[in-house]
């Protein structure tokens, strides 16, 4: 468990699937409440999160009570959207927090933490993407010291739909 200023983080464990689904759900609605066309309610299951904790890391931040604030994935590739690339980034995916029980801040607390947790390793760039309509999360991503790097126009969903993603990164001091 790492403590950074009050929030706790750990590794998710299979037994913490059902509260990401939950967590990840009430980010769409949120999402979905303000004209936010990225994540659906119903779109992750347990299965999900579980096999994300096999092949990659799931990090929960948790408050002094124990309380689940947020959380995010941590992939050690991501060749669907960046192609194959040298091991020289973790990409962060699903940044997620508790709107009403985080504290102000936490979202930046959170995507630090991946970020410490990827300089740990000794790999020196952070990665992430956003979808290309979200121009809220990109200004947000780009005041956090991402820089625009690429675009990858044709991802596609679960459900058929394809959809452009903003490729983004930032440099870290390892």
């Amino acid at each position: 468990m790492i403590i950074d200023d009050g929030m706790l983080f750990r590794h998710a464990e299979e037994k913490d699937a059902g509260t990401l689904v939950k967590l990840y759900d009430r980010a769409a609605r949120w999402m979905r409440a303000n004209a936010i066309a990225q994540w659906k309610p119903g779109e992750k299951d347990t299965a999900h999160f579980r096999a994300r904790m096999r092949d990659g890391e799931v990090w929960l931040a948790e408050d002094p009570d124990g309380r689940v604030v947020g959380a995010y994935e941590l992939w050690w590739s991501d060749e669907e959207a960046w192609g194959v690339q040298p091991p020289v980034a973790g990409y962060v995916h699903r940044l997620m927090v508790e709107r009403e029980a985080a504290p102000a801040g936490a979202g930046r607390r959170i995507l630090g933490h991946a970020e410490w947790r990827i300089a740990r390793t000794g790999r020196e760039r952070a990665r992430l993407d956003c979808v290309a309509t979200n121009p809220r999360l990109l200004a947000y991503y780009q005041g956090a010291g991402y820089r625009i790097v690429g675009e990858y126009p044709s991802k596609q969903g679960k459900d058929g739909k394809v959809y452009g993603v903003i490729l983004l990164e930032r440099r870290l001091d390892v």
